[in-house]
C-alpha cells in the first residue's frame, strides 16, 4: 500500500461525514461552543504531537499490530500485550459501536428496522475483509473523494450564505471555547472525531515506498497528512456551519432533524441533498470498513505468533490476496455477539453507538499515550536510526505528557459524552473495562513466561519475510 492508500484508510476511519452530521452538531447545538472550530485546530496540534513518536518507531517495527509490538520493544511483552487488550477493545468498540449509527440512520431514510440495515452493513464489510488492504482502499478512495466534494459544497454553501450577510471572525476568540460548563464536553468531542487516524500503521507489514528505497516513509507522512487533513478540514467546515446558523443561533445546529443537509437543498438542489444523504451511510460504511481491516490484522499478527490460537493466522493466497481472513472472520463474530447483546438487552441503536465510541475514544488517547513513553524508552535504548533529538526525547516526553493530561481531562468529562445525569457512576464503567482488560493481559504474559517461554519471548517478532513468503502480493510484480 503506497501513501494515498494509507491515507484514505485513515481519514474514512475518522468518517468526516458522520463528523459533520454528528460531532459537530452535538459541539453547537447541544454544548453552544461557538469556538468548535478552535478546538479542532488545538485538538490537532496535540494529536499531532503524541502520533509524532508512535509513527517514528513505527518506521523500524513494522508489525500489523504496531501498538502491541511498539509496546513489547519499549516496555516489554507484558506491556505488549496490555497494550494489544486495549487495542481490541477499543477498535472493536469503534467499528461495533458503528452498525448501531449506519442502522438509526437507514431507518430515519428507508424505514424497517434498525438490526435489518445493521445485518446488511456486516455482510458488505465481512466481504471487503477478504481483499487486500490496496484493493479495498481503492473502493474508499472513490467513496471519500465524494464524500469530500460534498463537504466542500457544504462549506463554500455555509460561506455564501451567512447569517447577517457577514462570515464572523468571532468563532476563533478563545472566549467562544472556553464556554463555562462546555469547553470540557467540546474538546472530548473534538478527539473523538479522530478517532481512527493512528490506524495507518496496521498496515506497516503492507506499506511499499513511493520512491525506491523509501518504505518506511509511507506510513508517517499518510499518518502525519490524515491528522492536519482532517483538523483543518473539520474546523472550515465548522466555521461555515456557524456562519450559516448564526453565532446567537448555534441550537438550530439541533432543532431540525433535516439538518445540516438543508443548506446544501436550499444551496444546490434537491439531488445534491439526495446525494449526501446516501453518502451518509457510504461514511459510516467506509468507517467501519477501515476499523474492521485494523482489528483483522492485529488479530492475524498475533495468532501468527500463537499469542492467539494459531487457527486465526489465515491469509488469503494469491497476487491478489493478503487479507486476513482469519482475523476478519473473528471480528465479524464478534460484532454479532455484542450487537446481539445490546438488541437482546432492548438498548437503542444510538445508546450502542454512544457507550461503545465512548470506550473507543479514550482507548485512542490511551494508547498513543502509551506509545509516546514506550518510544522514549526504545530511543534511549539506543535501538532505531539517526533521528534528531526532537524526535527521540522531546516528543516522546511532550507527546507522553500531553496525552496524560488530555486522558484526565476525558476521563473527567465521560459523562459528557455518553448523555448520562450529573453525579451518575455509569461513566466509571469505562475506566474499570480498561483495567479489567489490562489484567487479564497481565495474566496471559503471567502464564506465556512460564508455561509457554517461547512464545513469550518471541512476542512482536514473528514479522514474515517479504522475499521468502508465497503469497506476499507484491511477488506479482516481479518480472521473470
Amino acid at each position: 500500500m503506497r501513501t494515498g492508500a494509507l491515507f484514505t484508510n485513515a481519514v474514512a476511519a475518522s468518517s468526516p461525514f458522520a463528523v459533520l452530521t454528528g460531532g459537530i452538531t452535538v459541539m453547537l447545538g447541544v454544548l453552544g461552543v461557538g469556538g468548535t472550530p478552535l478546538a479542532f485546530l488545538l485538538v490537532m496540534f496535540l494529536l499531532r504531537l503524541m502520533i509524532t513518536p508512535y509513527t517514528a518507531v513505527g518506521r523500524h517495527v513494522k508489525h500489523a499490530a504496531p501498538f502491541y509490538a511498539q509496546l513489547t520493544r519499549g516496555l516489554g511483552p507484558t506491556a505488549g500485550l496490555v497494550g494489544a487488550g486495549w487495542v481490541l477493545v477499543g477498535y472493536n468498540a469503534l467499528q461495533i459501536s458503528l452498525y448501531g449509527l449506519i442502522g438509526n440512520v437507514a431507518v430515519g431514510l428507508l424505514g424497517g428496522f434498525w438490526w435489518w440495515w445493521a445485518a446488511v452493513a456486516w455482510l458488505l464489510v465481512l466481504a471487503l475483509g477478504h481483499y487486500s488492504g490496496e484493493r479495498v482502499a481503492k473502493v474508499l478512495s472513490v467513496l471519500l473523494a465524494l464524500e469530500i466534494t460534498v463537504l466542500g459544497l457544504f462549506t463554500i454553501a455555509g460561506f455564501a450564505r451567512p447569517a447577517g450577510g457577514v462570515i464572523s471572525m468571532a468563532v476563533w476568540s478563545p472566549s467562544r471555547l472556553l464556554v463555562p460548563g462546555a469547553v470540557a464536553g467540546a474538546l472530548v468531542f473534538a478527539f473523538a472525531c479522530f478517532s481512527g487516524i493512528d490506524s495507518v500503521l496496521s498496515y506497516g507489514e503492507e506499506a511499499v515506498g513511493d520512491r525506491p528505497m523509501s518504505r518506511d516513509r509511507p506510513m508517517s507522512r499518510a499518518s502525519g497528512a490524515a491528522v492536519w487533513a482532517c483538523g483543518v478540514g473539520y474546523a472550515l467546515v465548522a466555521w461555515a456551519y456557524i456562519s450559516w446558523i448564526g453565532l446567537d443561533h448555534l441550537d438550530l445546529a439541533t432543532k431540525d432533524a433535516g439538518q445540516p443537509l438543508a443548506l446544501l437543498d436550499g444551496m444546490f438542489g434537491p439531488e445534491i441533498a439526495a446525494l449526501a444523504t446516501g453518502l451518509l451511510l457510504t461514511s459510516i460504511l467506509a468507517a467501519m470498513t477501515a476499523f474492521h481491516n485494523a482489528v483483522a490484522r492485529y488479530v492475524c499478527a498475533m495468532a501468527r505468533e500463537n499469542v492467539l490460537p494459531a487457527s486465526w493466522r489465515l491469509v488469503s493466497r494469491g497476487i491478489e490476496g493478503g487479507a486476513p481472513l482469519g482475523g476478519s472472520m473473528v471480528q465479524a463474530a464478534l460484532a454479532v455477539v455484542v450487537v446481539a447483546g445490546f438488541l437482546i438487552g432492548g438498548a437503542a441503536p444510538m445508546t450502542m453507538f454512544t457507550w461503545l465510541s465512548s470506550i473507543g475514544a479514550v482507548c485512542m488517547v490511551l494508547l498513543l499515550t502509551a506509545a509516546c513513553w514506550s518510544a522514549r524508552s526504545f530511543f534511549e535504548a539506543g535501538r532505531g536510526g539517526a533521528e534528531p533529538a526532537r524526535i527521540r526525547q522531546i516528543a516522546p516526553f511532550a507527546g507522553g505528557i500531553a496525552g496524560l493530561l488530555v486522558l484526565l481531562f476525558m476521563l473527567g468529562n465521560l459523562g459528557k459524552l455518553l448523555g448520562t445525569d450529573e453525579g451518575s457512576r455509569l461513566p466509571w464503567l469505562i475506566p474499570g473495562l480498561l483495567v479489567l482488560a489490562a489484567l487479564i493481559a497481565v495474566a496471559a504474559g503471567a502464564w506465556l513466561r512460564h508455561a509457554r517461554a517461547d512464545v513469550y519471548a518471541g512476542i512482536s517478532y514473528g514479522v514474515p519475510n517479504p522475499v521468502t513468503t508465497p503469497h506476499d502480493a507484491r511477488l506479482g510484480a516481479i518480472d521473470v
